[in-house]
Formats: structure tokens, sequence, C-alpha cells
């Protein structure tokens, strides 16, 4: 493991040494022009509680103490720059790039559908991160303000990195298996790699609040006496091949069919329909309709003339 980073670390070879602890920073507001001053000096001189920056990029690095120590404060400040940089400036950013991209592409169809595809991606991480704005920090707040109020689910209230994880493997599979982009591959690529670097970030992020932010959340409950919060659980999927069943259930779910319309047309019960699409869903790790739309298309179950618009 490598040494880990100290008061006394002179904060320009923590850069060097690591470059994309430059996104930490910017998320502490911590400018550049530093020249050889210490983390504690910068973090002194930008008002910034100098533990708790310790703790994130020791933290990113994978080398923290079992005894860090956050202040919560400082800490909800960082998680909300951090979700201003991804919906305010990445994700728009890496939409223009795949626009771009998409644009030298013939087949205009899987193109749109990517695109919708990656809507539907930001607007669900929207609304997670706006449940932490609204629900989370300023519960939080509370706590710290020694403020009487009502306990929250801390596990359902914060990301987690599993279904991201499936989302994005979504896209990145699509793009990858299915997408035939001639003539525009610097750009396909470049875009994709944005992608693979995002995952990657917040990956890191989510893993931060759950393993320092919720502990940290927890501990102060327990000082003003609230209970305590029980852990959720994971799972993984196990990717199998589609039965012909199966994909006659994908071909009705694109075309728009309800669960009761494909049993009546398959002559099956509602609850075989149900379980078929489970399966389905943890076979080919797509979870949404336009996903299973695009693995249709690009694998000729369905002709788009056949898609509901």
């Amino acid at each position: 493991m490598a040494d880990k980073y100290t008061r006394q670390t002179k904060l320009y070879e923590m850069v060097c040494n690591d470059y994309s602890l430059l996104q930490v920073m910017s998320r502490f507001s911590l400018p550049l022009g530093f020249g050889d001053k210490t983390i504690e000096q910068v973090c002194l001189e930008q008002d910034v509680d100098c533990e708790t920056f310790l703790t994130v990029v020791n933290f990113s690095k994978g080398c923290l103490d079992a005894d860090y120590k956050v202040n919560l404060s400082t800490l909800c400040m960082y998680l909300k720059q951090a979700h201003s940089y991804y919906l305010d400036f990445l994700l728009p950013f890496i939409r223009r790039k795949l626009i771009e991209a998409l644009g030298f592409s013939q087949n205009n169809d899987i193109s749109l559908m990517i695109i919708k595809f990656y809507d539907e991606y930001c607007l669900e991480l929207q609304k997670h991160m706006s449940k932490e704005e609204q629900d989370m920090f300023p519960y939080v707040e509370s706590l710290l303000e020694r403020k009487s109020t009502k306990p929250i689910s801390l596990e359902m209230s914060v990301m987690h990195k599993t279904p991201i994880e499936q989302k994005l493997a979504e896209l990145k599979n699509i793009i990858i298996k299915y997408y035939d982009c001639k003539g525009a591959n610097n750009m396909i690529n470049s875009a994709l790699y944005d992608i693979f670097l995002f995952e990657q970030d917040l990956i890191k992020h989510c893993d931060l609040e759950k393993n320092i932010f919720v502990p940290a959340v927890k501990k102060l409950e327990e000082q003003t006496h609230l209970e305590p919060v029980a852990t959720r659980k994971e799972e993984e999927a196990n990717l199998e091949a589609l039965t012909e069943r199966e994909k006659e259930i994908i071909t009705c779910v694109v075309k728009g069919w309800t669960n009761k319309s494909i049993a009546k047309k398959l002559f099956i019960s509602v609850n075989t329909v149900t379980t078929h699409r489970r399966n389905i869903a943890r076979k080919l790790d797509i979870h949404s309709s336009s996903g299973l739309t695009i693995y249709a298309i690009v694998n000729k179950l369905v002709d788009v003339k056949e898609i509901k618009q």
C-alpha cells in the first residue's frame, strides 16, 4: 500500500502523484496557484477542514487509517459540490460529445435510442442526487444543530453503486457491442472513454458515501439518541443465454404491450410473464424499456417500424 498523505505533504506533490485528485480539490474549492505550500497550509488559508480533506484523498488512494476524522458539515459541502460537477458540467459535456459522434451514423434510429437511454440515465441519477439534497443533507444539518428531527433511512437516502454500475454497463455494452459508427471512431471512442472515467469517479463517490459519510451520520445519530439504520444488501447479476420464450417476451415489451396482453397472447399467466421479465433483466443486465428496445433492434428481434413512438 502506498504511503498516505499527511498535513505536511506538499499539495503539488499530491497532484503530480495522482492527477485524479484535482477533482477532489475542486469539490473542496481549493484553487491552484498554491506554490510549495503543504496541504495543511492551503486548507487553513481556504478555511477547509484539513482532517476531512485528508480523509477523502486517502480514502480515494486506498490508504485510510482506522482512526480517520471527518467534519460532517465539510463533507456535506464536498458531496454537494460533486453533485453539481456531475449534473451541471460532466454529464452535459458527455452528451454533447455523444451527439456529435452519433451524428455521423447512418443508423439514426439506433443513435436516437442511445441518446434517449443516456438521457434516462441522467434523469435517474438526478433523482437520486435530488433525494440526497432534499432529505439527507437537511437531516444532517438538523442533527449538527441539535434540532429535533425525525430519523430517516440512511441507506435508502444515499446512492448505491450497484444500480449505477448496472445502468452504465448497459450503455457501454450497447455502444461497444452493437453500435457501428464508421468514420467517427475517434469521437465515439472519446465519448466512451469519458463515460468510463465518469463511472470510476462516481463509484468512488458512492463508496465514500457508504463507507465514510453514512457511518459518520450514524455516529452522530447515536450521540443524539436516534435509532440506527439497517444496512441494505446488494445482489450481482448472472448473465445467461436467452430462451426463445424470453425473446418473445422482449419483442412484446418493446412493442408496448402490457404484461396482461403478453400473457393473453402467449397463453401464460401474468406471474409467469413477470418472472420471465425478471430473468431477462438479470441475464442481459438491462433494466429499462429503452435498453431492451435497443437490444431488440440490433439483434433483429423487431423492426423499428413495429415500435410505438
